[in-house]
């Protein structure tokens, strides 16, 4: 069974008129778990899952034909992530697999196991040159009358170069021909807050709320660099209705969903998401639609739920300890509590014995997913509202389901137990079958594994 956060459950009291309603709304008691499945082994990086799971993105039936044990569709996933200063320049590379049907196991070697559709491919080979410093990504497979099947693209890193760099682009399906097209930008947002999930937008609703943008981009990245939650554009990165793609370098006009005032625009969480932490960290999105007429735009990754949140270090004394970055004290508020209130100075001092990995902690982490309801998005995209008003109306806890790194891998720099950090990756959703695909980070080794959910 789910554990409902009711925390989050802010259906009423919104004050958005107008708003979906809850008989509409995707609730969390309409996700079935149904169990997981491993990804295969291609060799060594960077043709591997390990250390990946940037990004993926579901293609529906009709590209291959599925096995007896198999569900249909595939999808498309990033392996081992680029490394900096010339270690791995060929990483991120993408690779199609069929989908097993999922099995409920305690032991990640008791899950099925996917077979390659397409071997792995370095699809951006020559593209996001530099941008290899812990890069983020995005893909989202859409095919319409206009451009046929596209595989999109999105490409940063932790830190974004200054002017910002571009960041969008497609490829073909096929991957051994990919023929990439682009780079874009996101009108003048920051990569900060554009270059990490992607994914398609239901038609109807995007003619109807965004001029037939039928993309969703955005990022979030913790210490309240993006926003004070997840960011959400609208694009379309074609021009006219033959599918004439956007010249390189164009600054693609976006429709704002959602946007938060950033950290380094004010230090005030009056206008965050609620329950926002600095130490939070969105990887993943998807636009729920169901059969029964349901919808929501869900966001998942891992949340800090702790009593306190820092910019520092694991404290070596347990994880109620702060260990705050000395030098950093007095520039910022490096330690908040759970209620975005600033910590008493007791906790703003450096602790002794901590290791070198500095960076937000907090005091507990947890897998989530958190729903926003698109009638709250709509009023953004007509400028009714503030970008920042609406709010996620439900979330619901997957820790239940999750291995976490069962064996061990790179503890200082993950965590351990409840502060264990970077839970979820990327996300996808079968919007025919209903099925929703969460990648765990690190179950499998150091490779990710796949978990489904039915949404009803």
């Amino acid at each position: 069974m789910q554990r409902v956060l009711q925390g989050f459950v802010v259906v009423l009291g919104l004050g958005l008129a107008g708003a979906t309603g809850a008989e509409t709304r995707v609730m969390p008691e309409d996700f079935e778990y149904l169990g997981a499945f491993r990804l295969p082994e291609d060799g060594a990086r960077p043709r591997t899952f390990a250390w990946g799971g940037n990004a993926m993105s579901f293609a529906p039936a009709g590209r291959h034909k599925a096995k007896a044990k198999e569900l249909p569709g595939s999808l498309f996933i990033m392996g081992h992530d680029r490394i900096a200063y010339g270690e791995l320049p060929d990483g991120n590379q993408v690779a199609e697999i069929a989908i097993p049907k999922p099995v409920i196991a305690r032991r990640p070697g008791d899950l099925p196991v996917a077979r390659f559709l397409q071997p792995f491919a370095d699809v951006a080979e020559g593209q996001f040159a530099g941008l290899d410093e812990l890069p983020r990504a995005g893909l989202a497979y859409l095919d319409t009358p206009a451009t046929g099947p596209r595989l999109h693209v999105t490409w940063g890193q932790h830190f974004q170069p200054d002017p910002d760099a571009p960041s969008h682009g497609w490829i073909n399906p096929n991957l051994s021909d990919p023929d990439f097209t682009g780079t874009w930008f996101i009108g003048q947002e920051s990569g900060y807050s554009t270059n990490g999930y992607l994914f398609d937008i239901p038609p109807e609703w995007a003619m109807l709320n965004t001029g037939g943008r039928p993309l969703a981009t955005g990022r979030y990245r913790d210490g309240g660099w993006s926003g004070m939650g997840p960011p959400l554009y609208a694009y379309r990165p074609w021009v006219d209705e033959a599918g004439t793609s956007a010249p390189d370098g164009t600054r693609l006009e976006p429709i704002t969903l959602l946007k938060y005032p950033g950290s380094r625009e004010t230090e005030s969480f009056d206008r965050a998401m609620r329950g926002y932490s600095h130490a939070d960290e969105w990887e993943g999105g998807a636009w729920i639609t169901t059969a029964a007429g349901k919808a929501a735009v869900l966001f998942a990754g891992t949340k800090s739920v702790g009593k306190k949140s820092w910019y520092g270090f694991v404290n070596p004394e347990g994880p109620d300890k702060v260990c705050v970055a000395g030098d950093f004290v007095g520039q910022f508020h490096v330690c908040r509590l759970a209620d975005g209130t600033p910590c008493e100075a007791k906790d703003l001092h450096e602790c002794s014995g901590h290791n070198g990995y500095r960076g937000w902690w907090g005091s507990h982490f947890e897998a989530q997913i958190i729903l926003y309801d698109p009638g709250d998005l709509a009023k953004v995209a007509a400028g009714e509202i503030e970008p920042w008003q609406p709010q996620p109306y439900a979330a619901l806890s997957l820790d239940e389901h999750l291995f976490l790194n069962p064996a061990g891998i790179e503890p200082a720099t993950l965590g351990v137990a409840r502060q264990r950090r970077y839970r979820i990756g990327a996300v996808a959703f079968d919007r025919a079958g209903g099925r929703l695909y969460v990648i765990e980070l690190f179950a499998d080794q150091d490779k990710p594994v796949v978990h489904v959910w039915r949404v009803e």
